[in-house]
């Protein structure tokens, strides 16, 4: 059974930068995809990127251009870059895996092993 563990969150103004991690342990996952997804107070949970274990990238139409998802299969973790975060990507940051080599779908269904969390928050 394959343990996530976010880290990397933080409180960062407008137009500012982080950059998450998530530590798998468990299970190497240079065979798996891997995705985050986001949950903001109120609202459910949305999808953010994802990675195939070719690299294959994929993101939401919202974070486009911003963010930017890489793995580093020695280190077995997974990697989001955000950059020129507006208030509106505030949210728990979620990192999550299923037991597919290809990004099967986008919606939290199509993944099964999720992390805590980590909280991004953006001031304006």
């Amino acid at each position: 059974q394959v343990q996530l563990v976010e880290s990397g969150g933080g409180l960062v103004q407008a137009g500012g930068s982080l950059r998450l991690s998530c530590a798998a342990s468990g299970r190497t996952i240079s065979s798996y995809a891997m995705g985050w997804f986001r949950q903001a107070p109120g609202k459910e949970r949305e999808f953010v990127a994802a990675i195939s274990w070719s690299r294959s990238t994929y993101y939401a139409d919202s974070v486009k251009g911003r963010f930017t998802i890489s793995r580093d299969n020695i280190k077995n973790t997974v990697y989001l870059q955000m950059n020129s975060l507006k208030p509106e990507d505030t949210a728990v940051y979620y990192c999550a895996t299923d037991n597919l080599a290809v990004v099967a779908g986008t919606s939290p269904a199509d993944f099964s092993s999720w992390g805590q969390g980590t909280q991004v928050t953006v001031s304006s």
